[in-house]
């Protein structure tokens, strides 16, 4: 089974969790309507069905070989994507000035996860170009924007990220790639990276590298990293003195070429400085938060996904007896399949919330709210790449379940997704690194105020089924309370721990205190579209998905949000495992 954007469902969560409804109303997103937006998305679900999910398979079995230098993509990828820009995809959300649609970055990304459901190996391109033309346009000289912005908001030229060094994974302090000044404003680089992904490939005459580098005598650390533009071809239409080295050969992701970088063979790679001189760090965040968010919304695409063909496999598979069947019955009339199925689909539209909530806040940030919304974004970045990801490893790994013994073959392609996932809870910051960021940086925003203001919100959903008696919502509204009130504890835990100087136990308590907060924020967007379910179904709406909606949301909370207390004490009294790590490890 192919893929179907669910566009349906999109598009509900965009208006009725996301807000984007009220953004239209007060006038932020310019002369969009919701009918633009439904447009768009129609447009795009078409892209994404019809010309690069059919190449899923394709890029996973050919790969990206490496022969002499030269990354050859897999048949139909360079059709594909040129296709892809022509009809201006790259530049939906950039700014009119650098040639983009100036469009919100909610509705990018909704087609963000369009194009990664689709294929998760094709998505990745563009998502390293997107990051790459928002550091620019931030932190680049005027010289630089004029000359490659343009370029690569067509997407006629990529971008690509270039931290990683063997001997220094996540720790950046830990860089030894040099740069040295030119006498003419240019730089020489001089090292190697390795998992650059699209560091090389055949989409593009030009790929455009960022690439973290140390000038002499810099201070030490992450202090002194400075971010330099290191084109693939120089203005003039030389080569520069940078190849690709290598290639990976990974457990999934077999379409996108996961490369090794040297810089400078002979004599140094020419670059220019984004930004001031080690300050190169800050200029990277802002291409790293942007793709945290964008690898959420794989998480989410992949989830969807695989819950999509687990649900069509589910329907024509027959084996066994339904209680009550006279015949044997499709598998999807098992009570632990259907547990399974509803498990995928209510953590898949629990994740998408989340995305699109911490996409609205970016939005949000561009107009009046300002900074209060820029700290929302900040808070909600972490849960959304970590909380989207690891579900999409759990929802692909349940798809593989549903099919039984032939999701573990890879005929069905189930397996696929599963491979493919694995990898979104690793790149762009691990997965443990994002509930410390969130611990340790972003609950002590405005001192404690913005996760505070975050709970209120959260409690606000949760008083709009006070008043409801409709037995069709069944214990959400008391579900979701329960769940705000372990996140309300776990989260003053965790702020006393960080204000008493004892960051050992909040740190300790890290990755369950995060995934609190994304099965309670989840948990809230689910509730949220079933009160506008039901709201639309009081209004004489026929659609049969008002209901599922209403459905789905009361199965997350009865089966999923309920994990909340076990989480709560799992951070506030688990974290002692740290006082004797050591000697249990060592038995």
């Amino acid at each position: 089974m192919s893929y179907r954007a669910p566009v349906a469902d999109m598009l509900f969560a965009l208006r009725h969790v996301a807000g984007l409804d009220a953004a239209i109303a007060a006038g932020r997103h310019r002369d969009l309507a919701i009918e633009d937006a439904e447009a768009i998305l129609a447009e795009a679900g078409k892209v994404a069905d019809a010309v690069i999910a059919p190449l899923n398979r394709v890029g996973d079995r050919h790969g990206t070989p490496l022969k002499d230098g030269a990354i050859t993509t897999p048949p139909g990828w360079r059709e594909a994507y040129r296709s892809w820009i022509a009809g201006g995809w790259n530049g939906l959300s950039a700014e009119p000035d650098h040639g983009g649609q100036g469009l919100p970055l909610v509705l990018n990304a909704a087609c963000t996860e369009m194009w990664n459901a689709a294929s998760l190996s094709f998505g990745l391109c563009p998502l390293l170009t997107a990051g790459g033309i928002e550091a620019l346009a931030q932190h680049g000289s005027d010289d630089l924007k004029a000359r490659y912005l343009g370029k690569l908001v067509s997407g006629e030229w990529t971008a690509t990220m270039n931290l990683t060094e063997p001997q220094a994974g996540s720790d950046l302090a830990l860089l030894r790639s040099r740069a040295e000044p030119a006498g003419d404003g240019s730089y020489r680089i001089v090292g190697s990276k390795i998992y650059i992904t699209y560091g090389e490939h055949d989409l593009t005459d030009n790929i455009v590298h960022l690439v973290l580098a140390r000038l002499k005598d810099a201070p030490a650390g992450t202090r002194g990293i400075s971010l330099f533009l290191v084109p693939k071809v120089l203005p003039d239409g030389r080569r520069n003195d940078l190849r690709c080295s290598g290639i990976e050969h990974k457990l999934g992701i077999h379409g996108s070429p996961t490369c090794s970088m040297a810089f400078g063979d002979s004599g140094g790679a020419t670059g220019w400085l984004i930004g001031e001189e080690n300050r190169g760090l800050t200029c990277m965040f802002t291409m790293m938060n942007s793709a945290r968010l964008n690898v959420g919304l794989q998480g989410v695409g992949i989830a969807e996904r695989a819950t999509q063909q687990a649900l069509g496999y589910a329907r024509d598979r027959r084996q066994g007896k339904a209680p009550g069947a006279v015949e044997t019955s499709p598998i999807l009339a098992h009570a632990d399949v259907q547990r399974m199925l509803l498990t995928m689909k209510a953590y898949t539209q629990a994740a998408r919330g989340i995305c699109y909530l911490t996409a609205a806040a970016l939005d949000a940030a561009r107009g009046p709210e300002g900074q209060a919304a820029h700290d929302r974004a900040s808070l909600l970045t972490p849960v959304a790449k970590a909380f989207s990801t690891d579900i999409a490893n759990e929802v692909t790994s349940l798809g593989v379940q549903v099919h039984g013994g032939m999701g573990f073959v890879e005929e069905t392609g189930a397996a696929q997704h599963m491979r493919d996932a694995r990898i979104l809870g690793i790149y762009e910051g691990t997965n443990g690194i994002q509930a410390i960021d969130l611990v340790a940086r972003k609950l002590p925003l405005n001192g404690g105020a913005t996760v505070r203001a975050q709970i209120a919100s959260l409690r606000a959903v949760a008083e709009g089924f006070v008043r409801q008696t409709d037995p069709a919502f069944g214990s959400i509204g008391a579900r979701l309370r329960a769940g705000i009130e372990s996140l309300d504890r776990a989260t003053s835990f965790q702020l006393s721990a960080l204000a008493s100087n004892r960051p050992e136990t909040a740190l300790a308590g890290a990755t369950p205190y995060l995934r609190l907060f994304g099965l309670v924020q989840g948990g809230a967007c689910l509730a949220q579209a079933a009160l506008a379910a039901h709201a639309a179904l009081k209004s004489g709406d026929t659609d049969p998905a008002q209901g599922g909606r209403i459905a789905l949301a009361r199965f997350f909370a009865d089966n999923l949000l309920v994990a909340a207390g076990g989480l709560e004490e799992s951070v506030i009294a688990g974290g002692h495992f740290t006082d004797d790590a050591g000697l249990a490890l060592a038995s």
